[in-house]
C-alpha cells in the first residue's frame, strides 16, 4: 500500500495556479452584478477561505471558479485549462475529473452504502477506483468500519467526512467547500475543519472554502473578504478576531 507521501500532491504540478480568475464579471438578468471585475489566483496545496456578508458575491465567485456557472466576462482557469473555451460536455468532464465539491447538506445518496457514495464519481466516469488511494482516504477521514453503512446510520460529522472522501476520490486539482460546517455542532465542525486543514498539509490538496464563520476561515492560509461583488481585502494567516473585525468594518465603509 502506498503512503500519502508516495502519492504526492494532486493536480498538475507544472501549473502555477490550481485556479485563476482574470477580470471575471457576472451579471444576471435585470442588471444585477454579482461579480465585478474579479481577478485572483489560488496556489496549489493551499487553503483559501472566502468570506463576506450576504449578497457580497462569495457564492457566485465559487460557482464561476468551479465551472458551475459561466461568467459574463473574463476567464477562469482550472489546473491550467481555460474552462470558458470548452464545450459544455468538456467542461462537465473537467469538473468531474479535476474539481471536488463538499456541500453543507452532504449530498450523499441515501440508498447507497458509504463505500458506494465515496466511489460514485468514479463509477459515473466509467473508472475503477485506486484501492490504495481509497484505503488511504478512508483512513484519513476516519471511516474505517463504516463503509457498509447507509448515510442515515452515520452522524452528521461522519456523513460530511464521507462527502470529503468522495470529493477527493478522483484526486482533483481543487476542492470547493460551500459552508461545509454549517449543519454541524461546534465540536464536530472543529473536527471537520481540522480534517480539511490536514488534507492541505498532509496530502497537498488545494481547498477553497466559502464560509460566513470567522472561526472556520481562520483555519485557512489566506482569507478573501468580499463586498459588492469585489474582493476588498486579503488576509494572510488570519485570526478569527481579525476576520470578525474586518467583516464588521465593511458596514461602515
Amino acid at each position: 500500500m502506498r503512503t500519502a507521501a508516495e502519492y504526492g500532491p494532486p493536480g498538475t504540478s507544472r501549473q502555477a495556479h490550481a485556479v485563476a480568475l482574470e477580470n471575471v464579471t457576472k451579471t444576471y438578468p435585470g442588471g444585477v452584478t454579482a461579480l465585478d471585475d474579479v481577478s485572483l489566483a489560488v496556489r496549489p496545496g493551499t487553503f483559501t477561505a472566502v468570506m463576506g456578508p450576504s449578497g457580497s458575491g462569495k457564492s457566485t465567485l465559487m460557482h464561476c471558479a468551479a465551472g458551475l456557472d459561466a461568467p459574463t466576462e473574463g476567464t477562469v482557469h482550472i489546473d491550467g485549462t481555460a474552462i470558458s473555451r470548452l464545450s459544455e460536455t468538456h467542461r462537465t468532464e473537467l469538473r468531474r475529473d479535476r474539481v471536488g465539491f463538499v456541500f453543507q447538506s452532504y449530498n450523499l445518496v441515501p440508498s447507497l452504502s458509504i463505500a458506494d457514495n465515496i466511489t460514485l464519481p468514479l463509477r459515473l466516469a466509467g473508472k475503477r477506483p485506486d484501492h490504495d488511494w481509497l484505503r488511504l482516504l478512508v483512513e484519513r477521514v476516519g471511516l474505517e468500519g463504516r463503509l457498509t453503512h447507509r448515510p442515515a446510520e452515520l452522524s452528521g460529522g461522519q456523513q460530511q467526512r464521507a462527502a470529503i472522501a468522495r470529493a477527493l476520490v478522483s484526486r482533483p486539482a481543487v476542492v470547493f467547500a460551500d459552508e461545509p460546517t454549517g449543519a454541524l455542532d461546534l465540536r464536530t465542525a472543529r473536527e471537520v475543519l481540522g480534517l480539511l486543514r490536514d488534507l492541505v498539509a498532509g496530502l497537498g490538496q488545494t481547498v477553497v472554502m466559502v464560509t460566513h464563520d470567522p472561526a472556520a476561515a481562520s483555519r485557512s492560509d489566506r482569507a478573501l473578504v468580499m463586498a459588492d461583488g469585489r474582493v476588498v481585502d486579503t488576509l494572510e494567516s488570519p485570526t478569527a478576531a481579525e476576520l470578525a473585525h474586518r467583516i464588521t468594518t465593511l458596514e461602515t465603509e
